[in-house]
């Protein structure tokens, strides 16, 4: 097989507790450095909490693995400084077709509405990921990478883990105070503490081929039920970086995963698909199974687990590490408040209550896709193949054509930290949602909100076409020069407007206004995870102070 890619080999070195017998209690241990690791790591970083991340490998993940990145977890990268990069390299889209054998169902837009910094999907095979990560790490104070350091044991003792590594110059005991399991989907982590994976295991089976080849296909995701090429089953098409392909085949579950990886077997497929005169190369093989399990609970006393170590999804929907990214950005300002003892312990319990939310969302999807694209009985075939005969002609169908419904954010409704709303407003952006991203003109520069959401408390308080009132000017300096995290932003409706706020986001376009929307005195809290805490239509100290306490457990 080809590579496209040249992998890397990062350097073991003895950690100082093998070199000099000392044992440091380290803030931070996170385990494994995949995607969910690496970010989990970088943005407690770049919070100045110091981080040791420990992989069992020395390079990063073989075969493109995860392809898909949405919009929400690169938002989540752009802040910690490898989003642009990300997207520079990777396949950008938004439209994805669904096909009945050889005639097109429906195509649908990702994201319709202009004026996002971030697309909505990107691909990217997820060894440039890691190495993009792996780089960013490398230039932050109080991020050590630890290689070839596997671990063997995981003990809490109450204010305290004890973790037993082992490398090539032998085993070695290390401390935390707190440890971030992300050591994927076969965890040894939540193993070691006898921790039950419940779920579903679906009886069907797909082959992943990742195909280096020139094509004209465009850059969108192609999904075709009983295709000419693979009749009575289903396949994907999706464009990577360096002309590589990614192609899923259906293969059923009596398939034999060795045979079927073997290239006598693979290449067949492929030819059947792209015609006997296309030239291509294999890059990478694998088959998986459909499987939809989680955690019942993400916090196990000082040891949290994010990513596939705590649920477990089906590829279709591109929801793995597209919720496992938001695992890390939900847990890390958690963790730095309590470390820096702004925040109560028990703050760390809404990081499961929240992020089990997001895995039922997410598993609910997975399974209902799984169920469609793999129909369990006749009956079930018979409703799937009617449902897309009527999508071709009547658009009420399409609604129920489920090929892998794609990742979206989760809106966290009943979460301990929001306040709910007292005051009526139109729109998504209610407590518990994502923020929504707009351009604005910041310090006479173009710009987007989302990178004003800077990874701290943020209150955007709608000026209008004057000046916030002094008495709330001075009320946000005060939160602001307090110990959390905090700082403000007066939105301003055109350039020029006199405001005395430190910082001015001005909203021309009107886009601000129009999805978040604001009239003059309204005011956001938004969380350090960019969701929305509160909002209010006029300012009211006391109620801004209780929701900001509210947002941090106390």
């Amino acid at each position: 097989m080809h590579a496209a890619y040249s992998y890397p080999k990062f350097p073991y070195q003895p950690s100082v507790e093998q070199r000099t017998g000392a044992r440091p209690r380290h803030p931070v241990v996170v385990i494994g450095a995949g995607p969910v690791g690496l970010t989990a790591a970088l943005d407690l970083a770049k919070k100045g909490v110091p981080v040791v991340v420990l992989d069992a490998e020395d390079t990063v993940s073989v075969g493109s693995r995860a392809v898909c990145y949405a919009k929400r977890a690169l938002e989540v990268w752009d802040r910690l400084g490898v989003g642009q990069r990300m997207i520079d390299k990777g396949v950008v889209w938004k439209i994805g077709k669904v096909f009945n054998g050889d005639g097109l169902v429906y195509q649908f837009d990702l994201l319709p509405e202009p004026d996002h910094k971030i697309p909505a999907f990107i691909n990217l095979q997820q060894y440039y990921l890691e190495d993009y990560l792996v780089a960013e790490a490398g230039r932050q104070d109080g991020l050590e990478l630890r290689w070839l350091s596997r671990v063997l044991s995981v003990k809490d003792e109450g204010d305290h883990v004890v973790l037993q590594v082992e490398t090539p110059d032998g085993v070695y005991a290390l401390e935390a105070d707190w440890v971030i399991a992300c050591d994927g989907a076969k965890s040894s982590v939540r193993k070691m503490l006898g921790l039950e994976f419940h779920g579903e295991v679906f009886k069907d089976r797909f082959l992943i081929a990742d195909v280096i080849m020139t094509a004209d296909f465009p850059a969108e995701r192609w999904f075709w039920f009983d295709p000419p090429f693979h009749r009575k089953q289903s396949a994907l098409l999706h464009m990577q970086p360096d002309n590589v392909w990614r192609i899923d085949f259906q293969l059923g579950w009596d398939a034999d995963p060795e045979e079927e990886k073997k290239p006598e077997r693979v290449i067949p497929r492929l030819k059947a698909m792209l015609g006997e005169d296309t030239p291509f190369e294999l890059e990478w093989v694998s088959v998986y199974t459909f499987q939809c399990r989680r955690l019942d609970n993400f916090r196990a006393g000082r040891v949290f687990f994010a990513g596939d170590s705590a649920h477990q999804v089906s590829p279709f929907g591109a929801r793995g590490a597209n919720s496992g990214v938001p695992d890390a950005d939900n847990l890390a300002w958690k963790l730095k408040l309590v470390l820096d003892g702004l925040a109560p312990e028990t703050l760390l319990d809404s990081y499961s209550d929240e992020r089990v939310a997001a895995a039922k969302e997410n598993i609910l999807n997975s399974t209902r896709s799984t169920d469609f694209i793999t129909p369990k009985s006749a009956m079930s075939r018979i409703f799937r193949d009617a449902v897309l005969e009527l999508a071709e002609e009547f658009p009420f169908a399409r609604s129920l054509v489920n090929s892998g419904r794609l990742s979206t954010p989760t809106t966290y409704l009943d979460s301990p930290l929001n306040t709910p709303d007292r005051d009526a407003f139109a729109g998504k952006m209610v407590p518990g949602a994502p923020a929504t991203d707009a351009p604005v003109e910041r310090n006479g520069q173009d710009g987007w909100l989302m990178d004003a959401l800077d990874g701290r408390f943020v209150v955007l308080c709608a000026a209008g076409d004057g000046p916030v009132p002094t008495e709330t000017a001075a009320a946000l300096d005060a939160l602001a020069a307090g110990p959390l995290p905090l700082v403000w932003h007066a939105v301003a409706d055109r350039r020029g407007t006199a405001t005395n706020a430190a910082s001015t986001l001005v909203d021309s376009a009107g886009r601000l206004r129009e999805r978040y929307d604001l009239t003059p005195g309204s005011l956001y809290l938004i969380r350090p995870d960019q969701h929305i805490a509160a909002r209010w239509r006029a300012f009211d100290g006391p109620a801004l102070t209780a929701a900001l306490n509210r947002a941090v457990g106390r």
